[in-house]
């Protein structure tokens, strides 16, 4: 036998043997995963015992809700002058907030991707400030700003910048983070500072993403802005809360149509935008 022909049955006897060890070889079992899920379903069923759900109220309730909608129809148009400038407004206070959460995102992300950051500390810092904005619903930032501020559309405003803020900072530090990173060490190497490498090289490459994140957001707000008026953060939230409680239930019909129409026209439009990008 030649020497090529042993080489070859060597090669041959070992791929058999590495495959035979992979043969061998168990995955490790995720005692981690189970142990999460086990915990998971026995919560919901402690829940179920806790919360002493009385279901005969849910078929009540079931009941009384179609009565209600029924109730609903026909809508009652007769308020419009009162409803679409309170539409106008919830649209005005989200493209607000999120132009202030964009603009303020676009210079604490750089800072917080880990690739363009001084060091990893200033990093981390300026995550964790963005989880603190984000972790707080916006409802509870809308009333904590309607004590520092008063009533009217400027708590909305605020509440919605401030949640944005957390989860803009995050997405576009991620997309920042994501990016080849030879193009920013060629840009070093060419003597270029902080600010070029940001503009002529960060910028150009992830403008996609950022647009395609801050048109999401944009969406987000625009729902958020409906619910701020109940709190009394201004916008057609709180029409719709006035028409509830004095039982106007075809006016509140009316109300929801808009709603539906202003965020469904949004989302359509959106759409379109993400095409274009």
């Amino acid at each position: 036998m030649s020497e090529l022909e042993k080489s070859s049955d060597n090669i041959y006897s070992l791929n058999r043997n590495e495959d035979n060890n992979e043969m061998i070889v168990k995955p490790k079992k995720d005692f981690f995963i189970k142990g999460v899920l086990i915990f998971g379903c026995l919560f919901f069923l402690f829940s179920l015992y806790e919360l002493n759900i009385d279901y005969s109220n849910l078929l009540e309730g079931t009941v009384a809700f179609f009565i209600m909608l029924g109730d609903m129809f026909p809508p009652n148009i007769s308020e419009w002058a009162y409803v679409l400038p309170a539409a106008i407004e919830s649209l005005q206070v989200a493209i607000l907030g999120t132009v202030i959460a964009v603009v303020i995102s676009l210079v604490l992300a750089f800072l917080a991707a880990e690739n363009l950051a001084p060091n990893k500390w200033v990093a981390r810092i300026v995550k964790s400030f963005a989880t603190l904005m984000r972790v707080i619903p916006t409802i509870i930032w809308a009333l904590i700003f309607i004590v520092a501020v008063g009533l009217g559309p400027l708590p909305g405003v605020l509440a919605i910048a401030v949640h944005s803020l957390g989860m803009l900072i995050k997405v576009f530090a991620q997309s920042v983070e994501e990016m080849d990173g030879g193009k920013i060490e060629a840009l070093k190497a060419s003597g270029a500072g902080s600010v070029q490498i940001i503009a002529q090289g960060v910028i150009p490459t992830v403008l996609t993403a950022l647009m395609a994140w801050t048109i999401l957001r944009l969406e987000i707000d625009i729902g958020e802005s409906t619910i701020l008026g109940l709190v009394g953060a201004g916008g057609i939230g709180w029409e719709l809360m006035r028409a509830m409680r004095s039982y106007d239930f075809n006016t509140a019909l009316f109300i929801t149509m808009v709603i539906f129409v202003m965020i469904f026209s949004v989302e359509m439009l959106s759409n379109r935008l993400k095409l274009k990008v």
